[in-house]
C-alpha cells in the first residue's frame, strides 16, 4: 500500500467527522438565500395542487418567468391567470411527460417561445390507490411512466442547456412514501422508490458540474385533491400538510441549494428507525399507524 493511498485511508473518518460538524453548525446559522429575479421555472403538473402553490410561491419569490406543463388545459389557464396577478411572465403548455416524444417537441417550443429553462420542477405525478391484484395493468404502466419515466425525459430535455450555461436546478416532488411505503398504493410507492434512485443518482453525478444542482422534497400525506379520502389514524398527532407549506419549503430550498427536504422533520426518525429495526417492530409501527388502511376510503382526484 503506497503512502497516498494510506493517508487517504487515514484522513476519511475526519472528512467525514468534519463535513457533519459543518453541516451542524449550518443548521444553527441562518442560510444564505440566492435571488429568483432571473430564473425561468418550468413546473410539471402545475394547474393543481402542490403545482400550481409552486407556481405562485415561486412568482411571490420573484421568479423572472414561470411556465406551466399538464395535460388539462382548464387547470393551466387559471393557475397562468393567477400568476399573471403576481406581476410574473406566465406560460402554459399542453404536455404529457409521459411522451417521450411530446417532451421534447414540446422543450423545443418552450426554448424558443420562452427561452431557456434554468428551474425544472418534476412535480406531475398520478396514483391509482390499489393493491397489485385489483390493480389494472394499463393503469399500473400509467403511474411508471409519469411518476418515473416522464422525470428522465423532461431532465433530458432541459439539463444539456442548464450544463453549457452552468446554472440550474432539478427539483422533484417525491413523497415519503418512497422510503416507507404503504399497502393500496403499490403503483404510487413503486414508482416514488424509482424517482427517488433516480434523483440520488443524479445529484451525485452533478457534484462536479458547477452550478447545476439538485433538490429532492419528501413530504408525508399531503392535503391535496390526488389523494382524497385518504385517512390517517391520529391526525392530531400526524397532520396532512398543507400543499402551500410544501410549495414554501420547495421555493426555499432551491435558494438555498438543499439537497434533500423531508416533512415534517420528524420523518428523518422514520428513515433512521426502518435502517435498523426489525421487521416484525416496523410491522406492528405500520399496524399502530393505520397505514394497512388508510388507503381502504382513497377517493383520488375525480
Amino acid at each position: 500500500m503506497d503512502f497516498k493511498c494510506l493517508s487517504c485511508i487515514v484522513f476519511f473518518p475526519i472528512h467525514i467527522v468534519y463535513y457533519i460538524l459543518k453541516a451542524s453548525v449550518y443548521l444553527l446559522l441562518p442560510s444564505r438565500r440566492r435571488t429568483l429575479i432571473k430564473e425561468v421555472v418550468l413546473i410539471t403538473g402545475g394547474g393543481r395542487g402542490i403545482g400550481r402553490h409552486l407556481a405562485q410561491e415561486f412568482a411571490k419569490q420573484g421568479a423572472k418567468k414561470v411556465i406551466l406543463w399538464g395535460r388539462t388545459e382548464k387547470c393551466l389557464k387559471e393557475t397562468c391567470e393567477d400568476i399573471s396577478q403576481f406581476g410574473t411572465e406566465c406560460h402554459y403548455f399542453l404536455c404529457d411527460v409521459a411522451n417521450r416524444e411530446e417532451v421534447y417537441k414540446q422543450a423545443k417550443v418552450v426554448r424558443e417561445k420562452v427561452g431557456d429553462v434554468t428551474i425544472l420542477v418534476n412535480n406531475a405525478a398520478v396514483v391509482h390507490g390499489k393493491s397489485l391484484m385489483d390493480s389494472d395493468d394499463d393503469c399500473l404502466l400509467k403511474s411508471q411512466h409519469i411518476n418515473t419515466m416522464g422525470q428522465f425525459w423532461t431532465t433530458k430535455a432541459f439539463l444539456p442547456r442548464m450544463l453549457e450555461l452552468q446554472h440550474g436546478h432539478v427539483v422533484c416532488i417525491n413523497s415519503i412514501l418512497s422510503q416507507s411505503p404503504i399497502p393500496g398504493a403499490i403503483d404510487y410507492c413503486t414508482s416514488k422508490a424509482s424517482s427517488l434512485a433516480f434523483m440520488e443518482s443524479l445529484t451525485l453525478g452533478l457534484l462536479d458540474c458547477p452550478g447545476v444542482g439538485c433538490t429532492t422534497v419528501l413530504p408525508f400525506h399531503t392535503n391535496t385533491e390526488m389523494f382524497q379520502g385518504m385517512r390517517v389514524r391520529f391526525p392530531a398527532l400526524f397532520p396532512p400538510l398543507k400543499p402551500e407549506t410544501v410549495a414554501e419549503r420547495t421555493v426555499d430550498a432551491v435558494r438555498t441549494n438543499t439537497a434533500y427536504v423531508y416533512m415534517p422533520w420528524t420523518m428523518h426518525a422514520l428513515v433512521v428507525l426502518k435502517s435498523f429495526m426489525p421487521q416484525a417492530a416496523l410491522e406492528e409501527i405500520h399496524k399502530f399507524s393505520g397505514s394497512y388502511t388508510c388507503m381502504n376510503t382513497f377517493k383520488g382526484r375525480t
